[in-house]
């Protein structure tokens, strides 16, 4: 399926004049208007935006969430207006066959405003068009190898001979900032390690970044860097020059072993240093006489607003839009043939198109019997994740070179690894890049795959960003991070997360889930694949933690609620234990010795804030009833925010240091983190409070 124009494609017309000083007016106009923005990069860029979208882009406007669409992502969220112009003039539909626009006129005008389709970032589920949210540089370009690998993996497993339903590109443009962020370079290195042919940067290399020229602190030699990653590198010497743009895009479509940078030299439009380190590309607007400049520049009517002249829409209209629409045609007839031919593959393709679980993806789901001695929660997470992805097909993830500790590896006969050689492979090797992983979890999951990472708790500090950008764009991926307390011991606190658990369960919209034992990592897995639109996170233990007999113990499915009553008494308690995870042991440990001493005591597990907090104040109030203020919260973590749960008055026992280095044992004697140190803390409350 080609997506190139043929005749005369690298000549610019007149109507291409027109069409690239629109976008580069609307974007001067909506600047200028908003007194805020970046007018600059699409101002310069302009020529191969529109180059690459009105001669190359497999994209029908009318229908935008078409499978196969190529991607284009503006890793250089600032440069918004680019991507906001080409969306109104290509006249990309709200909604698939609808009428209404993504980005009306009247949206343009609205940029920056509040509740606008037109943010200052590009945001995913906010705008149609938007590919992905932008903004934080190194995170679109990131995402693009997620994307791009998705598109690979779904080729392997969807295409059939003479029916090719997946084979896409994706095109990133990128900024000299996403170059510089180390992001952008594990993801780069991994995409040459795939051989990644299905990807394209064009990367503008206009040497402009808010301090002033990159001469400050970027001197590299970014060809020679692409190149010793594996990819191919090209060179546009003027970012005017369509004749060079064409050519090397026609260069990459051609590419067949390995993803492809353009280098790509541009003058900013606007915003250029004056002299060093006082950079303009940074202002909010140019000013009246410096807008008609370059308006006078352009050939445009200096006192102008937001003017859309005729012929450019139309233009738009039978270059991407006759394209797309005859694309997408192709494809439905390729789509309807597949369906026809075999009834598997048919439910297979709705399955993934209409993003819902096969029938029984949870019927082998294990349930684990009471074992004092149990087993760690990176353990029974392996064995109920490979339990899923059996049947499951399109769940697929991997670690940051880990997997044999955190259990992340999908082991049943078949999964494979995703290689160059093999790109349908259900385990994804990320190497030691765990921002990267984070990053390219998300392309997987904009793609309409269930994805996830695996690394250390500790080391989520490093993928926070991507993490937090999940659940901006409400994408239902998860990462497993195990090692999740001082329970690592000798490593020391390097390695023993304090504040991390904390630090993911204030991100909105994001799911912490600490399970307390097997059956808690079981119920876990049933409410992450339940999430339609949020990503999760599971907290899981290096060291064994006992299976609770739950004939004694209140059923783990409570773990859906995010706080249950695990262990109770008769009538009203007098001193409520909270845990999470590994010290929920300590609880029942305290609650066994105050019940034989005739104490009335109940038990929490609570492995999910989030959870919880959704619940109706009914169920919460029955939980942890207001009236009984005897409370004792303990986690091996940070104790900010417990206090919500054991009261102003309760104890928390938690952390307030970093760890040590020591054996298991010792750390938790020292620490704190006994039945004993639980049960003297709750004779304290129950002190405390009594009446």
């Amino acid at each position: 399926m080609s997506g190139a124009d043929t005749p005369a494609r690298a000549e610019l017309a007149e109507i291409d004049t027109l069409c690239i000083n629109t976008i580069r007016t609307l974007t001067i106009d909506a600047v200028q208007k908003a007194n805020s923005g970046h007018p600059g990069a699409p101002m310069a860029l302009a020529p191969v935006a529109y180059t690459l979208w009105n001669r190359y882009l497999r994209y029908d406007p009318a229908h935008p969430h078409w499978p196969n669409r190529d991607r284009f992502v503006l890793s250089c969220g600032h440069a918004s207006m680019l991507l906001y112009a080409l969306l109104h003039l290509a006249n990309v539909a709200e909604k698939d066959g609808g009428n209404a626009p993504a980005v009306s006129l009247d949206e343009i005008k609205r940029f920056r405003q509040i509740d606008s389709r037109t943010p200052g970032h590009p945001e995913y589920h906010f705008t149609t068009g938007v590919e992905t949210t932008t903004g934080p540089l190194g995170q679109g370009v990131a995402n693009s190898v997620g994307m791009a690998m998705g598109g690979r993996f779904l080729g392997k497993h969807l295409n059939r001979p003479g029916l090719p339903l997946f084979d896409y590109n994706v095109y990133a443009l990128c900024s000299d900032g996403d170059l510089m962020e180390g992001v952008a370079s594990e993801a780069a290195s991994i995409a040459g390690h795939l051989r990644l042919s299905n990807l394209c940067w064009i990367y503008d290399d206009n040497t402009i970044t808010i301090e002033g020229h990159t001469e400050l602190a970027f001197g590299e030699e970014v060809a020679t860097r692409f190149l010793s990653y594996g990819w191919e590198v090209l060179r546009v010497a003027d970012a005017n020059d369509i004749h060079a743009i064409t050519n090397a895009l026609d260069t990459f479509v051609s590419n067949r072993d390995r993803p492809t940078l353009i280098i790509l030299k541009s003058v900013i439009g606007y915003g250029a240093p004056k002299k060093q380190g006082t950079s303009k590309a940074h202002s909010d607007a140019l000013g009246e006489d410096e807008v008609k400049g370059a308006k006078r520049a352009y050939g445009w009517p200096e006192d102008s607003q937001f003017l859309v002249p005729d012929g450019v829409q139309e233009n738009f209209r039978d270059g991407i839009g006759k394209r797309g629409a005859a694309l997408f045609d192709e494809w439905q007839g390729l789509f309807a043939k597949a369906k026809d031919s075999d009834a598997a593959h048919a439910e297979q393709l709705d399955a993934f198109l209409e993003g819902r679980l096969p029938e029984g993806w949870d019927k082998d789901i294990p349930v684990f019997e009471a074992d004092a001695k149990g087993l760690a929660t990176r353990e029974s997470s392996g064995k109920v994740l490979n339990a899923i992805a059996q049947h499951v097909p399109f769940l697929l993830g991997g670690s940051a070179d880990l997997a044999p500790s955190n259990k992340s590896n999908l082991t049943f006969e078949g999964a494979g690894s995703l290689t160059p050689l093999n790109p349908g492979g259900r385990n994804v090797h990320f190497g030691v890049r765990e921002h990267a992983m984070g990053s390219i979890v998300n392309g997987l999951g904009l793609v309409g795959l269930r994805a996830y990472g695996a690394t250390f708790l500790v080391f989520a500090d490093y993928m926070r960003p991507p993490v937090r950008l999940a659940a901006l764009m409400e994408l239902p991926v998860f990462h497993i991070f195990t090692h999740d307390s001082i329970g690592v011991g000798e490593d020391g606190p390097t390695h023993q997360p304090v504040e991390q658990l904390l630090s993911l369960r204030c991100i909105p919209g994001l799911v912490t889930l600490r399970p307390a034992d097997a059956n808690e990592v079981a119920e876990a897995y049933r409410v992450i694949f339940s999430l339609k639109n949020q990503p999760a996170v599971l907290a899981l233990s290096r060291q064994a933690l006992p299976t609770l007999d739950r004939s004694i113990y209140g059923a783990a499915s409570g773990t859906a609620k995010g706080a249950y009553v695990l262990a109770d008494c008769e009538g009203t308690p007098e001193v409520i234990l909270l845990g999470s995870g590994s010290e929920v042991q300590f609880c029942i440990g305290a609650y066994e010795a105050l019940k034989a001493e005739g104490v009335k005591a109940r038990v929490v597990s609570m492995p999910s804030w989030d959870l919880f907090e959704r619940q109706d104040q009914g169920y919460r109030d029955s939980v942890l009833p207001p009236s009984v203020k005897a409370r004792v919260a303990v986690e091996q973590g940070s104790v900010i925010g417990w206090d919500r749960y054991a009261g102003s008055e309760g104890t928390v026992i938690g952390m307030n240091t970093f760890g040590a280095s020591a054996p298991l044992k010792d750390l938790l004697t020292k620490f704190g983190f006994t039945p004993e140190k639980v049960l003297e803390a709750a004779k304290a409350q129950v002190a405390k409070h009594k009446h």
